[in-house]
């Protein structure tokens, strides 16, 4: 599913670090989707990037008062609102 995005909302991957956001919508299959709600990344939390690895290297997020690390493609499908 491809989504048309405004001026609000962004994938994971553009938010500054230690910003925060909420989220809006995970693009995706169901398989996806289904993996990210396990792990507690679904629409309506709060998230924050709290570091970044260089390069094409994964982001280390805060969802829900616990710390992931998701990799660039996951965290591409994850689009966010910036607060």
């Amino acid at each position: 599913m491809v989504r048309i995005m405004d001026k609000k909302t962004m994938p994971l991957t553009q938010l500054s670090q230690n910003r925060k956001a909420r989220i809006v919508n995970l693009d995706g299959g169901h398989g996806f989707q289904r993996k990210l709600r396990v792990m507690g990344i679904r629409e309506k939390q709060m998230i924050t990037i709290v570091s970044r690895q260089p390069f094409r290297g994964p982001l280390t997020v805060t969802v829900g008062g616990c710390h992931l690390t998701l990799g660039k493609g996951m965290a591409r499908k994850i689009i966010v609102e910036e607060l």
